[in-house]
């Protein structure tokens, strides 16, 4: 996802020159044909991701469009007063850019899993919310978020993520994306778990279970249009997020699906309300709290009482 970031982003940094990357000194392997070609348009800030935002903030009062660059909880958590009073407060046209959601990172311990990051930068007034599902929906949501105003939060993965999608896809904001057609019960996935939903939905698909799955690769605003539908067809809604279950994309979804009165029930997959006390490989946590393809397809079956 990240390399398919930097391509995008260098296309546009060509377009408009008011374009500007910031980075917390680390990225150099993939960011460094940006800063190559662009070097007038790329600040290392060093290790100061408080600094990092404020100055973005600053340069965003300029006319420029500001991205801010680094892994994790990085450029979210360390620096969330920031980006608050800084940026979304003053609608300063600053996209925070993390690579790493979730478990990337995992062998590195908690300080380094994303596991609350949609649930906070969701919370903060007028910031947009993107979490693309593959390298394919990375391409097609990046252009969107450096056009739409404002502060915004954009999660990815690492690096080395399939594609899911077969080629280049069109998108419009905050449209989600039908990856398989169903009608026993529907899955809703958010950002590069997307791997795990499509192979369990293949799973229930094989135990004869008619599996619809979707990808929102924004969670703010929400495709509130395609949700009341899915709550109108389907008596089981999954939702399904690299993440806690407090705050983040099934929480969303939950709000929504509150206010119509409908007996659709829904239920959230995600990690649960604790810290994460292993460590390890990506797919070894996701693993380790039921959120493989193999842990989603159980606990789907289980919710169905099958």
């Amino acid at each position: 996802m990240r390399d398919a970031f930097v391509r995008v982003l260098m296309r546009k940094a060509q377009e408009n020159p008011r374009i500007v990357l910031l980075t917390g000194d680390l990225g150099f392997g993939v960011l460094k044909p940006f800063w190559e070609t662009y070097p007038d348009q790329f600040i290392n800030c060093g290790i100061a991701e408080q600094a990092m935002v404020s100055t973005a903030a600053g340069l965003a009062r300029t006319g420029r469009t500001v991205l801010v660059y680094s892994i994790g909880n990085f450029p979210t958590l360390r620096c969330l007063e920031q980006i608050r009073n800084d940026c979304a407060y003053h609608d300063a046209d600053v996209k925070i850019v993390c690579v790493g959601g979730g478990f990337v990172y995992g062998s590195l311990g908690m300080s380094h899993h994303a596991t609350e990051d949609i649930a906070i930068m969701r919370a903060l007034p007028g910031v947009t919310v993107y979490a693309p599902g593959d390298p394919w929906e990375t391409e097609a949501v990046v252009p969107v978020m450096l056009s739409q105003p404002g502060t915004c939060y954009l999660r990815l993965g690492r690096g080395n993520e399939p594609h899911i999608h077969e080629g280049p896809i069109q998108w419009q904001q905050p449209k989600a994306i039908q990856l398989r057609e169903g009608k026993d019960v529907c899955i809703l996935s958010t950002g590069g778990i997307l791997t795990e939903a499509l192979q369990a939905s293949v799973l229930l698909d094989r135990k004869g279970i008619s599996t619809e799955l979707l990808s929102f690769p924004c969670v703010k605003p929400l495709d509130e249009e395609t949700l009341l539908q899915l709550f109108e067809r389907f008596e089981h809604v999954f939702t399904l997020e690299e993440h806690t279950v407090v705050g983040g994309f099934g929480s969303a979804v939950a709000e929504v699906l509150s206010g119509t009165g409908l007996p659709c029930k829904l239920h959230r997959l995600g990690m649960p309300d604790i810290y994460s006390t292993i460590v390890g490989s990506q797919q070894y946590l996701r693993a380790s709290y039921g959120l493989s393809a193999e842990g989603v397809y159980q606990q789907v079956l289980t919710s169905l009482g099958k």
